[in-house]
């Protein structure tokens, strides 16, 4: 679907709506190949629009979605929107919260971004079969077998609204991620992330794998605080979950977040500076949010200092007087969850590589990725989770023995509180399992060194 056939298909649908109203229309063409033990295991390609209508009556809101593009079907998702929207405002019995949807003042304009390929956009199948052969060669060298995905896809979106919104945005994404894996089911992670699918190298990112898995038996860590030097892939899991728990806005309104009555305040090192950047040619660049909103950069961490939190038109209504959206909607109406910054961007520090971070350290832990992540209390931003797909014993500053992986329960803020070194080069990390609509997203980040990470246990296997 070319832009101006999403656009029209807006267009039609808002002519089916009665009242304040936002069509959003969404194509996505997608590749997509598993593969397990070095044998291609699924293949997808989807082709697929789909249209959702949002009503907003008396400050209530009501939703409804389709792939039925006739006639008959849109104006059926407009009805049922519109319905939705009526009976919540009747049995309210009074205005809700909703401020109505933003004018194109408001909204702003969209910039220009380099976030969509026209090769990757052709979704030519050679480059997953050659990723795959590349994985396979690399890891079957050493023994080892490939696990893991390769992706692309293309999405444009198109929002009209009845205020005069009217934009259009077209944008790429390739992910691979191999996990390579021995007999003894000791495994190693590599990942990379892209806008382009030109910009994944298969036998790096395998041979990055490969080296992370033990070639030894791994050796038990005893809970306690250790330093530790954490790869992007760990450091982006923990800037993700940031995003939500002292970002939100909503959460902040509300006296749930991490930076409630401290902004202003040093919360982190002098040398973390967070920023959500939706423009960096770095990340997986976006135009608008999901309310037709202009995406603007916007610093979260100043040296260390909270300065501010993300909003869309919800929770901007709900703060202080003179409080805007910044861009940062998750749906059409917000997000019930309030709004989340998606293209976080850690800036780097001093340190050459990861080699330099771990001189230092006499004993410490180094740390590939972090995996089942849950929120143990929101204020404090404190996670537990375990290690993944490559854990290391750091002895006398350098890499020595594998270590099974561990639990940890530690403060997310205060791992960035605790950060003593980050290297000068950044990855583009994300993970890119998509389930639903496609919406990929990511955060530059570079690898850290930071002190006491508290370890509480060890995994079972």
């Amino acid at each position: 679907m070319s832009g101006p056939a999403g656009r029209d298909l807006a267009e039609r649908t808002l002519a089916f709506v009665d009242g304040e109203a936002q069509v959003t229309v969404q194509h996505e063409r997608s590749l997509l190949s598993r593969f397990a033990r070095s044998t291609p295991t699924q293949a997808t390609a989807v082709e697929d629009t789909g249209v959702s209508v949002l009503v907003v009556c008396d400050g209530h809101t009501g939703s409804a979605a389709t792939n039925d593009l006739s006639d008959d079907g849109l104006r059926a998702a407009a009805s049922r929107a519109s319905q939705a929207a009526r009976s919540a405002a009747r049995a309210a019995g009074g205005p809700g919260e909703h401020p109505g949807l933003p004018t194109p003042a408001e909204a702003g304009t969209p910039a220009a971004h380099d976030g969509h390929d026209a090769a990757t956009a052709t979704l030519d199948p050679g480059p997953a079969g050659a990723a795959l052969r590349a994985a396979f060669a690399a890891t079957a060298e050493h023994g080892l077998e490939a696990f893991g995905i390769w992706t692309a896809g293309e999405v444009e979106t198109s929002i009209a609204t009845t205020s005069g919104i009217r934009v259009t945005d077209a944008v790429t994404d390739a992910y691979l991620k191999v996990i390579a894996r021995d007999r003894d089911g000791r495994s190693g992670w590599g990942a990379s992330a892209a806008f382009a699918a030109s910009g994944l190298d298969a036998d790096a990112v395998a041979r990055q794998a490969i080296q992370r898995v033990a070639r030894e038996e791994p050796v038990a860590l005893p809970p306690g605080a250790y330093p530790v030097v954490l790869e992007p892939d760990a450091v982006g899991s923990l800037v993700e979950m940031l995003g939500g728990l002292a970002f939100d806005g909503l959460a902040h309104v509300e006296g749930r977040g991490a930076l409630t009555g401290r902004l202003g305040e040093t919360v982190a090192a002098p040398g973390v500076t967070l920023r959500d950047d939706p423009h960096t040619a770095r990340g997986l660049p976006r135009a608008f949010d999901a309310e037709g909103v202009a995406t603007t950069p916007l610093v979260l961490l100043d040296a260390g200092i909270a300065r501010t939190v993300v909003h869309d038109r919800r929770s901007a209504a709900r703060a202080a007087a003179g409080t805007r959206s910044t861009g940062h909607a998750l749906l059409p109406g917000g997000s019930p969850y309030g709004a989340a910054p998606t293209n976080l961007v850690l800036d780097g520090g001093t340190a050459d590589d990861v080699a330099a971070l771990c001189a230092p350290i006499e004993r410490g832990l180094y740390v590939t990725r972090l995996w089942y992540l849950n929120v143990v209390h929101e204020r404090s931003t404190l996670l537990t989770g375990t290690t993944r797909d490559g854990t290391f014993l750091i002895e006398d500053g350098v890499l020595t023995r594998p270590v099974r992986d561990v639990r940890f329960t530690d403060s997310a803020l205060g791992l960035l509180e605790r950060t003593e070194a980050l290297t000068s080069t950044a990855s583009l990390v994300c993970e890119a399992d998509f389930y639903g609509r496609r919406a990929a997203h990511g955060s530059v980040v570079p690898a850290l060194r930071a002190r006491d990470f508290r370890v509480t246990g060890q995994t079972t296997a």
